[in-house]
């Protein structure tokens, strides 16, 4: 097929630790880092592992692209304004094509916020139905939200869904490659969606897949269907590459030990503190030391405990 690019060799050969602490790895451009270039016409630049702060400006998420030959296809709009116009600078720099399309993997702020950018630019903003409901009802919110942290960067933004939804397969072709944006089922939030290049064997994961960090569990995130989705669905397609929605370019068995085996191992502790008549007080205090090392782990862990305890207390 080809040889995976030095650029993700030295991503995976990074350790699993991607401290919060370290500083910005872009310091000339909001984007926390130059994008990459994945698989040959596949670049991504990777977010802080670590939550959105002014000094990450929200770029704490992928945002990856494809140069088809007839076009370039971008995966998430970016937080705001200023992150997808220096996203756009940096693609500019890379190939002469035009951004035709940009795919949202949610409704998330990170996803969506910076859709306006896009629009202005003429370009089409595709999402699946249920993330652009989710964007309609929470984007005041979302934007009200990025504006505290990421304070003068934020100007330019102004909330906008997409432009146009889908709600089970959509299949593009363009240029020389063939894209599927794929709705698996329910996983992480409403709407998540997958990017997958079946010739390249490469998977824009969205938030399906974490790595070197714990993923957030929302109060309607069904964690149990999350499993599910990911072992009937989505593992299945069999991708040799991903690029997750959270953390570095890495394979399948990285990305379901960060993701699966940190919500089997979370609901597995929480399963037997609720057999033995446990409460939800004592539920932030279940043993997640196995992913201590992870990073959002302090931020993430206890809240965590919690949704999963109300969520499996009435399954």
């Amino acid at each position: 097929m080809f040889r995976i690019t030095t650029a993700i060799l030295t991503c995976l050969a990074l350790p699993a630790l991607a401290d919060e602490d370290i500083a910005d790895q872009y310091p000339d451009s909001v984007l926390y880092e130059k994008p990459v270039e994945v698989i040959p016409d596949v670049w991504s630049a990777i977010g802080a592992t670590a939550p959105p702060t002014y000094e990450n400006t929200g770029h704490n998420n992928n945002l990856s692209f494809i140069v088809t030959g007839d076009g370039v296809i971008v995966v998430n709009a970016g937080a705001n304004y200023k992150l997808a116009e220096a996203l756009h600078t940096e693609i500019k720099a890379v190939t002469d094509q035009p951004v035709k399309l940009v795919i949202n993997e949610n409704g998330q702020g990170h996803a969506m916020l910076g859709n306006n950018y896009w629009i202005s630019q003429g370009v089409e903003v595709l999402a699946h139905v249920d993330a652009a409901h989710e964007f309609e009802e929470y984007a005041g919110q979302l934007f009200e939200g990025m504006k505290r942290y990421a304070q003068e960067n934020w100007e330019g933004t102004e909330p906008m869904g997409p432009t146009r939804t889908f709600e089970e397969k959509e299949v593009i072709t363009m240029g020389g490659k063939t894209i599927e944006v794929l709705y698996s089922g329910l996983a992480h939030s409403p709407g998540d969606i997958q990017v997958w290049l079946p010739e390249d064997g490469l998977m824009i994961a969205g938030d399906m897949a974490f790595h070197n960090r714990i993923p957030p569990i929302f109060e309607d995130t069904c964690t149990s269907c999350w499993i599910e989705t990911w072992e009937t669905v989505f593992a299945p397609i069999g991708a040799t590459y991903v690029i997750p929605g959270h953390g570095y370019p890495t394979n399948m068995a990285q990305v379901e030990e960060h993701t699966i085996g940190y919500l089997k191992h979370l609901r597995g502790e929480v399963g037997k503190l609720l057999e033995d008549g446990g409460t939800l007080d004592e539920a932030y205090y279940v043993d997640q030391s196995p992913f201590a090392h992870h990073d959002t782990f302090e931020e993430l862990a206890t809240k965590n405990a919690g949704q999963v305890y109300a969520e499996m207390e009435f399954e």
